[in-house]
């Protein structure tokens, strides 16, 4: 198949070059949110904090796309698409530039309110571009479109942790690693500032998606017509609260179950260049520290999600998307009960497992969530962004469950909720009675 077709409009207007552009966008919010995930576990070398308190981390992260999803709907309705992604790149250069005092203040509310500053400009971005991939050529190709961007966010997300490693870490100490904190996020200020300018000068056109509901007509009573009458919108967005949950879950806990569950590793393997300086020994025996952990989640764990984004876009245009979430979601409960079961490097390799088949899940969600929204899309967007806060509140769960008896038994939590996403996903075609979604699975022509 043609795969410039999935760019051309049924009018045969072509939007890939602007598709391109706002590509780099997922490439911006991977990368830091990459580094979010590798903070934690600093803050408990460099603060004592028990797992719980260093998820509030995390919670500072979902915290700012809970406070600014609303908000940025209302941007995104009364500036378009190119006023809301200018405003959310300059908040996010605000965050990054906040860390530079930040640093010097050395406390631990500063970096949370450089945390929060940062995800609330990615609010506005996600808000903007998660829709607006959606409408950038034929609608059929919607769900494989947005799996596509959202490659990009896995590109980051492998940069994120390599990037954090490097400079959240340090074999001097967590204190030396605390003074040069600031590094990346002041490059990626300046990054972000040169992006606004070239999306500035850009052509992107606001653009809406069909309505399929007839949302922006009456109903036969002369009332206004509600997104929250549509419970394929509502039921993407609790899924979009459990996915998040789980991804943010496992994502920020990877370096404490690396260095905490892994087995012991050989010595020849220890003195390998890919674990040269990135283990410590225990009794007598080899075990991966946290620059191991991170730099095994910047080279396996998130190379796998992107892998996972690459082929779900692939399959996606042959297959039923909200099947596919479904099944997707019934394959991770299955390995994060391998984990619970604590089989050696099987439930190691589970765990490597789950980033492959988490990847699809919050692209895929927040397309059957806006589907056939038309115009209302900015704001049924808005909500399923604010139902990201689902990473704010349950990793402190699975932290809690971490401290109290093992981050093993703390998977629990994200197994649960990915049995509620594979619910959602077999529901949806009578959720949203469109009979099964033909309009975000490309059959071939």
């Amino acid at each position: 198949m043609d795969i410039s077709r999935m760019f051309r409009t049924e009018e045969g207007k072509n939007y890939f070059f602007t598709f391109a552009l706002v590509s780099t966008l997922f490439l911006l919010w991977g990368t830091c949110n990459g580094m979010i995930d590798v903070m934690d576990k600093h803050f408990q070398d460099y603060l004592h904090l028990s797992k719980a308190q260093s998820a509030w981390v995390q919670f500072a992260h979902y915290l700012g796309y809970l406070l600014m999803a609303l908000p940025a709907s209302w941007l995104a309705r009364k500036l378009g698409y190119k006023g809301g992604i200018i405003a959310g790149l300059m908040l996010v250069s605000l965050g990054g530039f906040w860390f530079i005092p930040a640093t010097n203040i050395s406390a631990f509310w500063a970096f949370l309110s450089g945390v929060c500053l940062i995800a609330m400009g990615l609010t506005i971005l996600e808000t903007v571009a998660n829709p607006y991939t959606t409408v950038l050529g034929s609608k059929k190709y919607a769900a494989t479109r947005i799996n596509f961007a959202q490659s990009f966010n896995g590109i980051g997300w492998i940069f994120g942790p390599i990037i954090g490693g490097a400079f959240f870490y340090s074999s001097k100490g967590a204190a030396v690693a605390q003074g040069r904190l600031y590094i990346p996020y002041m490059v990626i200020a300046i990054i972000v500032l040169a992006m606004a300018v070239i999306f500035y000068f850009a052509n992107v056109p606001d653009l809406n998606t069909e309505d399929e509901y007839n949302l922006s007509e009456p109903d036969p009573a002369g009332i206004k017509r509600s997104i929250w009458s549509h419970p394929h919108f509502t039921g993407a967005m609790a899924a979009q609260f459990l996915y998040v949950a789980a991804q943010a879950g496992i994502f920020s806990f990877f370096i404490n179950y690396i260095t905490e569950e892994i087995p012991a590793i050989s010595q020849n393997m220890a003195k390998s260049w890919f674990f040269i300086d990135r283990t410590i020994m225990r009794n007598g025996n080899y075990f991966v520290n946290e620059k191991g952990a991170a730099f095994l989640l910047g080279t396996i764990g998130f190379p796998l999600f992107l892998l996972g984004r690459a082929t779900g876009a692939a399959i996606l245009r042959k297959l039923k998307a909200h099947k596919m979430v479904g099944a997707y979601a019934l394959i991770n409960v299955f390995l994060c009960f391998l984990v619970t079961l604590k089989l050696g490097w099987v439930s190691v390799s589970a765990v490597f497992l789950c980033f492959l088949f988490m990847s699809i899940m919050f692209p895929t969600i927040f397309a059957l969530g806006i589907y056939g929204l038309g115009i209302q899309a900015k704001k049924a967007s808005g909500f399923i962004v604010m139902a990201i806060i689902g990473g704010a509140i349950m990793p402190k769960l699975m932290g809690y469950l971490g401290d109290v008896y093992n981050m093993s038994v703390s998977f629990i939590m994200p197994m649960c909720c990915f049995a509620l996403i594979a619910l959602y996903g077999y529901s949806w075609s009578k959720l949203s009675k469109a009979g099964g979604i033909a309009e975000l699975s490309s059959a071939k022509e």
